[in-house]
């Protein structure tokens, strides 16, 4: 059985898709943009800060799911341009200093809104 995850702490879906869904133990993150939930605008500056946002997105489904960090099996990153590849590894590298999950990471054509990246996720407890 599907249960699904939402929490005010992330942006609101954009479209026709939950922030997450939980089954038979493991979560699937939608992917995140920088969007702050608070104003539930595009945060301003380059591609750190952009992670940064991003990183706070899925720790907050996370949470709301029963889940952490140490959770994570597998994250695709979505770059507007690989140029950006090591800023944000550098801020992605800070939420898993150790045992860090499997990912691949992709330039791609565009991203919703014109941001710099995207991230989704899936934990497993």
């Amino acid at each position: 059985m599907k249960k699904i995850i939402n929490t005010p702490d992330a942006p609101k879906a954009i479209g026709p898709y939950s922030q997450a869904i939980e089954a038979n133990g493991m979560l699937f993150i939608s992917g995140q943009i920088p969007i702050d939930p608070a104003i539930a605008k595009v945060v301003e500056g380059g591609i750190k800060e952009q992670t940064e946002q991003v990183m706070k997105n899925i720790e907050a489904i996370l949470k709301e799911a029963g889940y952490t960090f140490a959770n994570v099996v597998k994250s695709t990153c979505l770059l507007s341009d690989m140029e950006h590849f090591a800023a944000m590894n550098e801020v992605y590298g800070k939420y898993y200093a150790e045992n860090p999950p499997a990912r691949a990471a992709f330039a791609v054509k565009g991203l919703p809104l014109g941001v710099m990246v995207e991230i989704e996720t899936i934990a497993v407890k």
